[in-house]
Order: structure tokens, then C-alpha cells, then sequence
């Protein structure tokens, strides 16, 4: 009985680790989880939005490995509300009574390559490349626009500077010299 239990346990890590996931939301649902907070006295969050489309090879390789990867994860989760957007979505969103669209594929069905939606070109300052990110202050301003596939490595560097404050006082450069992460 012992080794069964044993071999459970062990065949069971896995999938433990695995099983560790971001918890994704839409642009909407991240303002409105940042109004709740604000309502409820707690402080509000930045929001890291990840534009993506749905044809993208670098964007699928940024979920399978980078997005993964159990420090990124955790510290994600831990300090973001974390957006997943498509940058060719359909649909109309209003946020603070301003309307976003698709204008080359209003109430389409289905996402059309290189048709954008609003809220796309916005987040990523018009460089339109995928996948891209961007994050938001605790206020809602954007802070930067970070373009391209990141390496779990190279993207805790980028998540702590930011997550951190860090961009508050010292440049990316400095702080690069000197951060210890935990991803080898």
C-alpha cells in the first residue's frame, strides 16, 4: 500500500506543476476587477495585457513556454491582472463611454488577418506585431509597449522591473546589471 501511495504521489508532480496556469481576463473584466478593488479599499493593480492573434506561431510559443513557466506564473498572477487580447476580435466594447470596434470587420463572425480592432492599435501605440504587451499603472496609464517573443528568463527581468517599481527610480540598463531572478 505504502509504494502504491508512493508511485501516486510521484506520477502526481507532474501534473501538479503543470496544472499551474495565468488566469487570463478581457480588457473589460480587468477595469472592472481594478473598480472593484478601489470600491473595497484595497489597492488597485497594474493590468499586463498580452495582444495576440489568432495566427500567430510566436504568440502560441509565448503560451506554451513563457506563460508556463511556474515563476512567470506565479508572479504574474501575484502582481498583474492579466489580459489576453486579440487583436483582431469582433465584437463593440464601451469602456468609460467610449466605443471600440472592428471598423474593418464590424460583427464578423470570425477574426480577419490584418483586420484590427480598436482597442489593438491603441494598447500598442500603432506597432501593429505580434505578440506585443503592454502594462498599465494602478491608474490606468500606460507604461510601455514591449513587442516580440520573450524567453521566461528575459521576460522575469522585464515583469520584475515593472512589477516592482522599479521603472520608477531607476533605468531598465541599471537594473538589468544588477537583478537576481529565479529562472536559470
Amino acid at each position: 500500500m505504502k509504494k502504491y501511495i508512493l508511485i501516486v504521489a510521484v506520477i502526481s508532480i507532474p501534473f501538479t506543476v503543470a496544472a499551474q496556469q495565468i488566469q487570463w481576463y478581457s480588457f473589460e473584466q480587468a477595469l472592472e476587477m481594478n473598480a472593484q478593488r478601489v470600491q473595497q479599499n484595497m489597492p488597485a493593480k497594474k493590468i499586463f495585457a498580452d495582444i495576440y492573434t489568432d495566427w500567430c506561431g510566436w504568440c502560441r510559443h509565448m503560451d506554451a513556454t513563457t506563460f508556463s513557466n511556474p515563476e512567470i506564473v506565479k508572479y504574474m498572477q501575484q502582481n498583474f491582472i492579466n489580459v489576453k487580447l486579440n487583436a483582431e476580435r469582433t465584437d463593440t466594447v464601451r469602456i468609460n463611454n467610449q466605443i471600440f470596434v472592428n471598423k474593418s470587420n464590424p460583427g464578423g463572425a470570425t477574426t480577419r488577418r490584418g483586420a484590427y480592432h480598436d482597442l489593438g492599435p491603441m494598447l500598442l501605440r500603432g506597432q501593429m506585431s505580434f505578440p506585443s504587451y503592454t502594462i498599465l499603472d494602478e491608474n490606468g496609464q500606460q507604461l510601455d509597449v514591449i513587442a516580440g517573443y520573450k524567453d521566461a528568463k528575459s521576460f522575469e527581468l522585464i515583469l520584475h522591473f515593472i512589477g516592482d517599481n522599479a521603472y520608477k527610480t531607476t533605468k531598465f540598463d541599471e537594473y538589468s546589471k544588477t537583478f537576481q531572478g529565479k529562472i536559470q
